[in-house]
């Protein structure tokens, strides 16, 4: 099984530490490196090119925000997971627009954490879901204003409520919770969508969503 290589970057060295010992007891997980400021974990990625860097904003000198757009000119494999004590939705704007991949909180469980790694590898987005919950309401109440880009392929309504919530990072379980349809009924609508915007990714129909305004970033 190929492993997903990750670079932890962290100030805090006994963080550093745990995070390494757990996500190493992962059969698809190996962590190949360590960085404690935000120039040293660019310069990791540049020497370890890992899948992954999960990283801190608050570190000293270059901070994690700062050093964001200097990865993606010069590391554009590596996919970037902030790991951060910050649940303002200030933070998370700055980190999407920044282009960064995900977004998680450290008060969230070890499964979390977990799932959000495999899916930024996947080349999804990931948001936490407490940060979703500040994110869907904006995106609700501005779905009436909200255009398709495609007028060859509207979106209906409902796929627009569906897409919205992809974009936020729900699963299909989430939102067929959210929307009261069931799991199979939330699977049409993707596969609908998709068809529609000739997207299959991901991390497509997320662009897509701010693209057309369907989401506030």
């Amino acid at each position: 099984m190929k492993k997903i290589k990750i670079l932890v970057a962290d100030d805090h060295a006994v963080l550093r530490s745990g995070l390494k010992m757990m996500l190493n007891t992962q059969k698809d997980m190996e962590v190949i490196g360590e960085a404690a400021t935000g120039e040293e974990s660019l310069h990791l990625c540049q020497e370890l090119n890992p899948d992954v860097l999960l990283l801190d904003l608050n570190m000293p000198g270059t901070s994690g925000i700062e050093i964001i757009p200097k990865l993606k000119d010069n590391v554009q494999n590596t996919k970037i997971l902030v790991l951060t004590m910050h649940d303002e939705e200030s933070y998370l704007k700055d980190v999407l627009k920044m282009g960064g991949h995900g977004y998680i909180l450290k008060k969230a469980a070890d499964t979390a954490l977990l799932s959000a790694i495999r899916a930024v590898y996947r080349d999804e987005i990931y948001i936490d879901p407490f940060m979703t919950k500040h994110l869907i309401n904006q995106a609700f109440q501005n779905k009436d204003s909200a255009k398709p880009v495609n007028n060859e392929n509207p979106l209906s309504e409902r796929e627009i409520e569906v897409l919205q919530l992809i974009a936020q990072g729900y699963t299909n379980k989430q939102i067929a919770e959210e929307l009261f349809i069931s799991i199979k009924t939330v699977e049409t609508y993707k596969d609908r969508i998709k068809k529609k915007l000739n997207r299959n990714r991901r991390s497509e129909l997320v662009r897509y969503a701010v693209d057309a305004g369907l989401i506030d970033l």
